[in-house]
C-alpha cells in the first residue's frame, strides 16, 4: 500500500475524530459557558470536552479548568451551593468519572483519572428515626495533588499526594501520601517509590 493510499483510507477518520472533535468539543465548551453565567466556569486554555460532558452549578459555584486537559467522554461534575472545582493544566479523565463538590475539589495538574467518583463529603445514616435523605453530610475539602494516576472503578473521599497511584477498585477514605501505591477497600499503602528520605513511616520497616 502507497503512502497516498494510506492516507486517503486514514480520512474518513480524521475527519470524523480529529477535525469532527475539534468541532464539537468547541460547540459543547460554548454551551457550557453559554447556559453557566449564573456562576464561574473558566477554561484557562485549550480544553477538549468529549462526548457526554455534563456540569450541574444551580449556585455560585466555581469550575476552572486549566490548559491542555482532556475530558474523553461521559465527564459529570455537579458543584452545589458555593462549591469550587479547580483542575490543573494536562490533566485527563478517561471515562465516565464523577465529581460532586459542596466545598472544595481541587485536582492538580498532570494527573490521569479513570471511571472514578470524586466526592467531598459522606452521607449521615445513623439517625434511625430520620429517613436517609434527610440526615445530611459531613463535608470535607479534597485535594488530589499534581501527577497523581486513578484507576478504573474506585471512590475519592480523602486526598492523595503527588505521583501517587490508587489501584483499581479502590475507595480512598484516608489520606494517600506521595509517591505510593494504594489498593483496597478501605484504601492502604502497599509500595513506596519516591525519595528514600520521604518515605512514609507505616513503611519504613520495609525498606
Amino acid at each position: 500500500m502507497s503512502a497516498r493510499t494510506a492516507r486517503l483510507r486514514r480520512l474518513p477518520w480524521r475527519l470524523r475524530y480529529e477535525i469532527g472533535g475539534r468541532w464539537a468539543s468547541t460547540a459543547r465548551r460554548l454551551a457550557i459557558q453559554a447556559t453557566h453565567l449564573h456562576c464561574h466556569v473558566e477554561f484557562q486554555g485549550p480544553v477538549h470536552l468529549g462526548p457526554g460532558f455534563s456540569l450541574f452549578i444551580p449556585g455560585n459555584g466555581t469550575f476552572v479548568v486549566g490548559p491542555g486537559v482532556e475530558f474523553r467522554r461521559r465527564f459529570t461534575c455537579e458543584v452545589h451551593g458555593d462549591g469550587k472545582v479547580t483542575i490543573g493544566a494536562n490533566t485527563v479523565f478517561t471515562y465516565d468519572t464523577v465529581i460532586q463538590c459542596s466545598t472544595s475539589i481541587e485536582i492538580g495538574a498532570d494527573c490521569a483519572i479513570g471511571q472514578a467518583i470524586i466526592v467531598d463529603g459522606n452521607h449521615k445514616y445513623q439517625d434511625h428515626a430520620r429517613p436517609f435523605m434527610e440526615q445530611g453530610y459531613d463535608f470535607r475539602p479534597v485535594r488530589i495533588a499534581d501527577g497523581a494516576v486513578i484507576m478504573s472503578k474506585t471512590t475519592i473521599t480523602h486526598d492523595i499526594g503527588e505521583r501517587a497511584v490508587i489501584g483499581a477498585g479502590t475507595v480512598v477514605n484516608t489520606p494517600i501520601p506521595p509517591y505510593s501505591l494504594a489498593v483496597g477497600a478501605p484504601a492502604r499503602v502497599v509500595k513506596y517509590f519516591g525519595p528514600p528520605e520521604s518515605r512514609p513511616e507505616l513503611l519504613a520497616d520495609e525498606g
